[in-house]
């Protein structure tokens, strides 16, 4: 078994937003390791620009910036779409989705770059930080799992940012934004600042793909989806590739 004290090679899960950017180099700092970045593409967009030159600037031997795209679609949102699966009667998996996808590839790349352990930037307290560790366990059981948010003293989004700030990481976070987004081709998420309260509304900060209904227009419209054995194939009538 590795020695989770000392780590020779971790592969992280890596996103490019504040709890990732930070770990690369807390790594470094904590383990004395090699820390190499793994980016799933799973239809973040722009997000995606500047991640490879950003995770070396903090400390990133490599980074792997995998198009996980169409995998994505037809092997986990496809099938989704057709069970009929719906967390609580509304959510729609949006992040949960693709976690065992991210997992699975991170994995992948670990075993195949000779890594001795597998880093994520999930909190302590969600339910993100089982589906990659459960993941890691089915492909890649004995590496080690390095989870952060478990173990340094880092207690809040505001102190993460003044980590980043104190190591010149440059993050879109801010206090007054602190959000922490996730996005991909089913959706685009956001959570904590003003939004963990529930008696507040969402402000317009947050509109990113899509506006705000209050600036939505008065009229509505019709779209057209065509399906082939519950797979959705093409929109007002013009068939598309998955993605």
């Amino acid at each position: 078994m590795p020695d989770k004290a000392k780590p020779r090679k971790v592969v992280l899960a890596y996103s490019g937003g504040l709890d990732t950017s930070i770990i690369i180099p807390w790594l470094k700092e904590t383990y004395g390791c090699q820390v190499i970045a793994m980016v799933g593409d799973i239809g973040q967009g722009d997000e995606l620009d500047g991640l490879v030159e950003k995770a070396k600037a903090s400390g990133a031997s490599q980074v792997f910036v995998e198009d996980l795209r169409d995998e994505f679609i037809r092997d986990f949102l496809w099938p989704m779409v057709r069970s009929g699966a719906v967390y609580e009667n509304k959510y729609l998996l949006g992040t949960s989705i693709a976690r065992p996808l991210l997992a699975r590839r991170q994995a992948e790349i670990a075993l195949r770059e000779g890594a001795d352990a597998l880093s994520h930037g999930c909190t302590g307290k969600g339910n993100d930080q089982v589906r990659f560790e459960l993941t890691y366990k089915a492909f890649a059981p004995h590496l080690t799992v390095i989870a952060p948010w478990r173990e340094w003293s880092i207690q809040s989004r505001e102190e993460a940012i003044e980590y980043a700030q104190k190591h010149n990481i440059p993050v879109t976070a801010s206090v007054e934004k602190i959000y922490s987004r996730d996005r991909n081709l089913w959706h685009l998420s956001h959570e904590g600042g003003i939004l963990e309260d529930p008696a507040q509304p969402a402000p317009d900060d947050v509109w990113q793909i899509s506006q705000s209904p209050r600036q939505a227009p008065e009229s509505g419209a019709t779209v057209r989806i065509t399906f082939e054995r519950g797979d959705a194939v093409a929109v007002d009538g013009k068939k598309l590739s998955l993605v």
